[in-house]
């Protein structure tokens, strides 16, 4: 089969060399950059960070499976496959090892946001010892907005550090609550409550019409100047002037951003003066995460030319 990797060749750890292992009877082509213009004699795509929208799955006369390499799927035009007969799967992030892969990354985060990394880095430039002095994680509380697998996997790490944990969540917020032992887990329209009370505001949550710029100026307002925001998700979900604003103004102590409102974003926007961590959308790349998702992948690429339903179809 001819397959589509919608991405430079190195991207994502390598991943390209690696499913091409896996399956060395297909034919893989990669785009060389995040953007389809045509799907004409392929079988398979693997969109990556790429809009797939109608009128490219339209470009496509043999397509039958779009597979993406990783859970998010916010960029497909769902209903434009099902209307082309084209099935849509992605990989869990819990069964694949991303989960665990961010759920690390996250806490890198927090402890560079509160220890002050920066400061640490401008002491040892100028000779000062003993100083920045950081903020402790014991005692803190972390709210996520969004109770999937990378709040899960970030739950089950954080009770070594003695935190109080809540949450948001659309439904069933008392099984949540006791089901991940959190102190409080309310629905989206309790969001003021989480984040007038979080230390850590943490972002897990899919970029939606619902959740889009769901971190603004008012979301920003109720949060106390002592917090930070971490997203680990999609960069729609923080509206970007709005944090600009709020860092600058002292409103809030900094940000953790792993995903941008442009990707890339330009290194020199005036953001990144300010109080924040950022790493290159590389949260869910690690060994451990890119083996299991190439495992995943080819699996369903396995399925689809021996005649089998793949796993995981999201439409």
């Amino acid at each position: 089969m001819n397959i589509l990797f919608a991405a430079p060749e190195n991207a994502w750890g390598e991943f390209l060399g690696l499913i091409q292992a896996k399956l060395p009877h297909h034919h893989f082509v990669a785009t060389g950059k995040f953007k389809v213009e045509s799907l004409k004699e392929f079988d398979v795509l693997i969109p990556t960070m790429s809009p797939i929208t109608e009128e490219v799955i339209q470009t496509g006369d043999q397509l039958r499976l779009i597979q993406q390499c990783g859970s998010g799927i916010e960029m497909i035009d769902l209903d434009a496959a099902k209307k082309h007969r084209v099935l849509v799967a992605n990989v869990p992030t819990d069964i694949s090892g991303n989960a665990d892969s961010v759920a690390e990354l996250g806490i890198y985060l927090m402890i560079g946001l509160s220890r002050d990394v920066r400061g640490m880095a401008n002491s040892l430039k100028n000779r000062k010892m003993g100083e920045p002095q950081g903020m402790a994680l014991t005692g803190k509380t972390v709210g996520f907005i969004g109770l999937g697998g990378i709040a899960q996997a970030l739950i089950r790490r954080l009770r070594v550090f003695d935190v109080k944990m809540m949450g948001i969540k659309r439904h069933n917020t008392e099984e949540a609550a006791k089901n991940l032992r959190l102190e409080w887990v309310g629905t989206p329209t309790d969001l003021h409550y989480l984040l007038q009370r979080s230390d850590f505001v943490i972002l897990c949550l899919p970029d939606t019409t619902e959740s889009h710029h769901l971190i603004d100026q008012s979301s920003l307002a109720k949060m106390k100047s002592s917090a930070y925001v971490i997203n680990l998700s999609r960069g729609g979900l923080i509206d970007h002037d709005a944090l600009g604003d709020a860092l600058a103004s002292g409103l809030i102590a900094g940000a953790g951003l792993d995903v941008f409102w442009e990707e890339p974003p330009d290194p020199n926007d005036a953001i990144f003066r300010y109080n924040v961590i950022a790493t290159p959308h590389i949260a869910g790349s690690t060994d451990v995460s890119i083996s299991g998702i190439v495992r995943e992948v080819a699996e369903n690429i396995r399925r689809l030319e021996n005649g089998q339903v793949p796993l995981n179809i999201q439409n």
